[in-house]
């Protein structure tokens, strides 16, 4: 008999010890923590919140301006005339290639208008063709038009290589300054025991986690978008040197 009892109080021991271990909950980690780690995670849930907004605007940026850009190309190739092609830039004025087109369009207008043969001598006399004064100008026009759409595009980006960078050593600090605060309330308390220890340093790696929950999608993201301008300004190289080839051939 006095065996099984004991067997009994064995099993009942770690169901008195629940409460305590069911205490440690996140929330309650947090509400504890010193003001320099509360301030600490205060700073990752924000970078956190904003890297998030970046995530969401730039991908359905880029989306968009991936599928106008497919569209404008397809209207491009089909149209005989830039004129045709400038009427239907408004409508797609979210794609870099627009932009291109534009810069490159109002740079042929203005060589062209300021060629006097384009303008009859006299009445009954045809025009001579157009020519362009300088191909080269048209091409700084489109580098110059380039630099400004991808520029566009990383708006914002640098931003998630920021947090990639900095949130898992904000993380960092709030658990080192943590882990001291444990220390020194584990020497004023005098006792090494588990229960006193464990809450400190369970307060001391949330910032830690927070920091790489901060940090993971901004560094996963940061490298897509990076990728996705890539692949989006190789696309506007070739639209330039496309562009240069067709008025090569008609204007020159």
């Amino acid at each position: 008999m006095r065996t099984s009892g004991l067997f009994f109080l064995a099993l009942q021991a770690p169901e008195a010890e629940a409460p305590v271990r069911g205490s440690l909950s996140i929330l309650q980690l947090v509400a504890d923590a010193s003001l320099v780690s509360k301030v600490a995670l205060g700073v990752l849930v924000i970078f956190s919140i904003v890297s998030w907004a970046i995530i969401f605007s730039k991908w359905l940026a880029l989306r968009r301006a991936q599928r106008q850009s497919k569209s404008f190309l397809d209207v491009f190739r089909k149209s005989a005339k830039f004129s045709e092609v400038q009427g239907v830039c408004k409508s797609l004025e979210h794609s870099p290639l627009v932009g291109l087109f534009q810069a490159g369009y109002a740079e042929l207008n203005l060589q062209l208008r300021a060629d006097p043969k384009a303008t009859p001598a006299s009445p009954g006399v045809a025009a001579a063709r157009p020519t362009l004064k300088s191909l080269a100008a048209v091409d700084r026009a489109l580098l110059r038009a380039s630099s400004v759409e991808v520029n566009k595009l990383e708006q914002q980006v640098t931003f998630l290589a920021t947090t990639a960078s900095l949130a898992p050593f904000i993380g960092l600090f709030g658990t080192v300054w943590g882990i001291m605060s444990a220390f020194a309330g584990i020497g004023a308390q005098g006792s090494t025991d588990l229960a006193v220890v464990a809450p400190g340093i369970a307060e001391a790696l949330v910032a830690t986690a927070v920091g790489l929950f901060a940090a993971m999608p901004a560094v996963y993201f940061y490298n897509h978008f990076t990728s996705t301008v890539k692949i989006m300004a190789s696309e506007m190289d070739d639209f330039a040197l496309e562009f240069l080839n067709i008025s090569e051939r008609n204007f020159t």
